[in-house]
């Protein structure tokens, strides 16, 4: 799921398949998920030339990559800050997202709970 959002973020979204098949591609340890080991893998087979070119991994590879000798370290710098910069900023969002959704089912269960303890009395009261 981590792939699938971090592709469509950068704008080369990806069917299930083709994310199965990107991870596989990759996947050093047979578990069928990319550990961060088996992630920077993907920059360097690009960097060798060991992708297939219509490859998912390919286009990760060219939208996160930047050529230092053309732009300098500064650049890089830059370039390496503002891509971390819009993950923290999307990854704010989604924590905030997560603390509202976490926030309605704890109203929803102090709901259930009252309701519970009306029944309850109402019960004592009905006897």
């Amino acid at each position: 799921m981590e792939l699938k959002l971090m592709m469509e973020k950068l704008g080369a979204p990806q069917t299930h398949l083709g994310l199965k098949s990107m991870i596989k591609e990759v996947d050093e340890d047979f578990d069928g998920k990319l550990s961060f080991r088996e992630f920077l893998l993907i920059f360097h087979k690009a960097a060798a030339g060991q992708l297939q070119e219509d490859s998912g991994l390919m286009a990760l590879a060219q939208l996160s990559e930047i050529n230092v000798a053309l732009e300098g370290v500064r650049g890089a710098k830059d370039f390496f800050e503002a891509k971390a910069l819009a993950l923290s900023s999307a990854s704010k969002f989604e924590a905030e997202l997560k603390a509202e959704q976490a926030e309605q089912r704890r109203k929803e269960e102090e709901r259930r709970q009252r309701r519970a303890a009306f029944r309850e009395l109402k019960a004592t009261f009905s006897a």
